[in-house]
């Protein structure tokens, strides 16, 4: 590994960490400055790792990267300006991909200081079956485990866990998954110990399945289809609303809000189509009284939500297909939303779309026909973006897309302003980890490789 990250010369102190994922604020957004403006970016390293869907993490000079190596899990913390590993956690994983993708973890570290009398530096990951850890960010020592599928009776999920843990106060919540109302559990920051668990049955049954046929009403049963999965691939968002923190969820059944102190369930609104064969995978954009959400699957479309001031429920501001969001999640800037839209390669298409109207301001075809594992090679990538990966630093849309084209992007509501594309050497399809700067580094990862890019201007 040391061959990855090692620099021509010193990194300077003017760039921010990208310590969790989504980056600092937790919306895609960096606040380095300096950055180029034009492609192709000198490769300050390239290095096959192991196998895994998770974008790394960089806090202090030390890039977090959570991958598989045979029947491994590997939490790795890698010193920025030699390259050199500062150490390794492994521990064994049996969890193989039901539908034949890697075996490796899908989520980003957490690279946070738990707060207290004496603050702690730590690093929390979860694994692709639901092993969460805690560990010493100095050393990789362990400080406590859980295993959270036994823990709280979590079924198989579709593609294994993809939602990556948040930190708040001193409580790390996870979108857990368990029945009958473990949905999404708080733990301890510090020992790792339960401090509440809901979402379930009792958020849930009552309530209408909206926009089905005829609306049926929620009576949750554990072994049915619409029931027995309830984690998704979208990450937990906590925002002060109403003058009050709250906790936002988008479960496999559909948005949830929480106290995240408490666990008190505010409000639930079912948001998922009616194919067993679906889920929903893009982490909720939230702005002011504004709740975005999205799914790719079966027309599904998005929906954009009031939230109302006594916390009782949402009104609907607009709904409709002007994006269908996979995994990738859009970037809010100055009321647009720039977003890669589509559920499989063919489907992609990069589209500005209004924030509160859902007016599409522009939009361009970035699909290929016949995309996927079997029809990409080295050397034969497309030339388009497909579903593609977005973050916003220094006025500028820093784009991945899914077969290793890179792209440089002004956000511009009036037309799409392109200031170059690269396709990136040694990245191939598939690359769904969103890019990650660091001290005018940019770090691209693909399901089996991870490269540094030196992006100062």
């Amino acid at each position: 590994m040391r061959a990855i990250l090692s620099f021509a010369f010193a990194v300077t102190c003017l760039g921010a960490d990208w310590p969790e994922f989504m980056g600092p604020a937790r919306d895609q957004t960096s606040p380095e400055t300096g950055l180029r403006d034009t492609l192709p970016a000198p490769v300050v390293a390239s290095k096959r790792i192991g196998t895994g869907y998770s974008a790394p993490s960089i806090r202090g000079g030390v890039l977090v990267l959570h991958h598989r190596i045979d029947r491994e899990e590997i939490v790795e913390a890698i010193e920025t300006k030699t390259g050199a590993t500062k150490w390794k956690y492994a521990y064994v994983s049996h969890f193989t991909d039901p539908f034949g993708f890697n075996n490796g973890p899908r989520c980003s570290p957490l690279l946070v200081t738990l707060p207290g009398d004496a603050p702690r530096d730590v690093c929390i990951t979860f694994g692709a079956e639901g092993v969460l850890l805690c560990l010493e960010f100095s050393s990789g020592k362990l400080i406590w485990r859980r295993d959270t599928q036994p823990d709280f009776n979590v079924p198989e999920a579709f593609f294994g866990v993809g939602s990556s843990p948040i930190l708040e106060g001193n409580l790390v919540i996870v979108q857990v998954g368990g029945q009958l109302n473990s949905g999404v559990v708080a733990f301890d920051a510090s020992t790792g110990r339960t401090v509440w668990e809901n979402v379930g049955a009792k958020t849930w049954n009552g309530l209408h399945k909206l926009h089905w046929p005829g609306e049926p009403t929620i009576l949750w049963e554990p072994g049915s289809p619409d029931y027995e999965k309830q984690a998704s691939y979208c990450t937990p968002v906590v925002a002060t609303m109403h003058g009050k923190r709250v906790l936002f969820v988008v479960t496999r059944q559909g948005l949830v809000a929480l106290d995240p102190k408490t666990g008190e369930h505010h409000f639930s609104r079912w948001f998922r189509v009616r194919q067993d064969s679906s889920v929903n995978a893009m982490t909720p954009v939230v702005k002011d009284d504004l709740v975005f959400i999205s799914t790719a699957y079966y027309r599904g479309g998005s929906e954009l939500l009031r939230v109302r001031p006594d916390l009782s429920g949402v009104d609907e501001v607009w709904r409709g297909t002007q994006l269908e969001m996979h995994w990738t999640r859009p970037v809010l800037h100055a009321g647009y939303l720039y977003a890669f839209s589509g559920r499989n390669e063919p489907d992609g298409r990069f589209r500005c779309v209004e924030f509160a109207t859902g007016r599409v301001a522009w939009d361009r075809d970035e699909g290929w026909p016949n995309g996927g594992h079997g029809h990409v090679s080295p050397g034969s990538e497309p030339n388009v973006f497909g579903r593609g990966s977005a973050i916003l630093a220094d006025g500028k849309l820093i784009a991945l897309g899914e077969a290793g084209l890179l792209g440089l992007f002004k956000p511009n509501t009036e037309k799409l302003e392109e200031l170059g594309r690269w396709q990136v050497p040694g990245l191939t399809y598939p690359c769904w980890a969103a890019p990650v700067l660091s001290e005018k580094r940019l770090y691209l990862r693909s399901e089996d490789r991870l490269v540094c890019l030196d992006f100062a201007r």
